[in-house]
């Protein structure tokens, strides 16, 4: 089998030449990309959330808060990938459709949605019991999202495991010619 094979490109056909992933830098890039345009969505879902509740105190309602966040959180995504792409994927030309390159479901979308947790749930299991301090949390939690996103070199399309498990793939979004009047 070749390495073009594995990857994805058989070059005989046309649309299995599309759904060739993105290099891993890029993917990374639009990951740290979403994370600041996801700092919008939480202060507003934050905001509304505290105002709506009549919240004081940080700590009052913060597992309702943490389950609201999930919810929004859910929708932003699954809204977004069933459409196609995210802000951040668009301006990094990435789009996430499924293992056959056609758009998500809905359905197909939510189960993306929970598997990507992996990005953050098997340290979050580990360290809820060790009370570790605020550096050694932020130091493992790196430590787990760069080997998280180093295995995917393991994919033999070079997909993310979680999008494997999911039945979904990110590829390569060409940019749309600009037209000139």
């Amino acid at each position: 089998m070749s390495k073009d094979t594995l990857l994805g490109a058989q070059h005989d056909s046309p649309t299995s030449s599309l759904l060739i992933a993105p290099s891993l830098r890029r993917r990374m890039a639009c990951w740290l990309y979403e994370g600041m345009l996801l700092f919008g969505v939480v202060f507003i879902a934050g905001y509304l959330f505290s105002t709506l509740s009549q919240t004081r105190n940080a700590l009052d309602n913060r597992h309702v808060l943490q389950a609201f966040m999930l919810v929004v959180l859910g929708i932003y995504f699954v809204w977004f990938w069933s459409k196609g792409q995210t802000l951040a994927m668009k301006t990094w030309h990435i789009r996430v459709v499924d293992a056959q390159g056609r758009p998500l479901t809905q359905t197909r979308a939510l189960l993306r949605y929970a598997l990507s947790w992996m990005w953050f749930l098997p340290p979050l299991a580990l360290l809820a019991p060790m009370n570790l301090p605020v550096l050694e949390v932020v130091v493992l939690m790196t430590g787990w999202v760069l080997v998280w996103a180093l295995v995917s070199r393991f994919h033999p399309a070079r997909q993310f495991w979680h999008d494997a498990w999911a039945g979904t793939r990110l590829v390569h979004q060409a940019p749309t010619p600009k037209k000139i009047r």
